[in-house]
């Protein structure tokens, strides 16, 4: 039996793997348009980053007047190194006609708006005998409502220029399950609120061929998380013991998920739940 013939050589120099349809195709981002709220830092900018190496371009849309010097690096880089780019947008999602406005702009500027991942949220530990009535108000409307209408400016969009789209939100495991430890009921409520909207938002949109999707990460040791483990030193120690890993996340640990969400890779899913949690609720 003769040998199988050799594949055809590509010359890398001039089309590199990275961002083009060499492999993988179904993972390819290029020329895509996708949002992330909550990028400025953390979580979301480490997804962004990934969809730029996919070759998306990237909008991150956060609260902070500036976004974290990383924020800049990465911004450098998409230019240069991946043909791509990454643009900043101060927006707080509770102010919802500004909100509207720049995702309509960005939309109208490329001619198309492909994807959302909406990462923007906010933790408050109080128990729930001490919860105030305007912390939980303020923790429902940035995680529910705000995440909510991101979604639906995003999905008008997509719906006007006709060419589907998908959109991720970021849930939590503890949508899922009670933190052991962790007093935080109304964030938990609030992640739980963020799943059964997904699956609500994508019945309703799926005939506009517009996937809707959720994450639920584990914990994540991020800048915001080590600070918590100075005031709680024990929990540095206590939380890898409950999942089956036996250790923590890190933010890249969610970038391959966001590409794949945000892909074709995943074109049949939607109404789902991806729980990346080291098998923390799986016990």
């Amino acid at each position: 039996m003769s040998a199988p013939p050799n594949p055809p050589a590509h010359d890398t120099a001039q089309e590199p793997f990275l961002g083009t349809t060499k492999r993988l195709p179904e993972f390819n981002l290029t020329n895509k348009v996708v949002l992330v709220s909550g990028a400025a830092r953390g979580l979301g900018l480490t997804q962004a980053e990934a969809l730029l190496e996919a070759g998306a371009t990237v909008y991150a849309l956060d609260r902070l007047p500036e976004p974290s010097p990383e924020f800049h690096i990465i911004a450098e880089r998409a230019s240069k190194e991946l043909g791509t780019s990454l643009s900043y947008r101060e927006i707080d999602v509770r102010d919802v006609d500004k909100l509207n406005a720049i995702v309509e702009e960005i939309g109208s500027k490329h001619g198309r708006l492909d994807g959302l991942i909406a990462a923007a949220g906010i933790q408050q530990e109080t128990t729930a005998l001490e919860y105030t009535a305007e912390d939980a108000n303020r923790m429902f409307s940035v995680n529910i409502t705000g995440v909510f209408m991101t979604a639906q400016a995003v999905a008008k969009q997509m719906i006007k220029f006709g060419n589907g789209g998908s959109i991720v939100l970021i849930a939590s495991m503890s949508g899922t399950v009670a933190n052991r430890g962790l007093i935080c009921s109304a964030y938990n409520a609030s992640k739980a609120g963020v799943m059964q909207l997904a699956r609500n938002l994508a019945s309703e949109w799926g005939e506009y061929n517009i996937r809707v999707n959720t994450i639920s990460p584990g914990y994540i040791v991020t800048a915001m998380v080590e600070e918590l483990f100075k005031q709680y030193p024990e929990r540095r120690e206590d939380w890898p013991k409950q999942n089956m890993l036996q250790r923590l996340s890190k933010p890249g640990e969610y970038r391959g998920a966001a590409v794949f969400l945000i892909s074709d890779a995943s074109s049949f899913m939607t109404g789902s739940d991806l729980r990346m949690d080291g098998g923390h609720s799986a016990w």
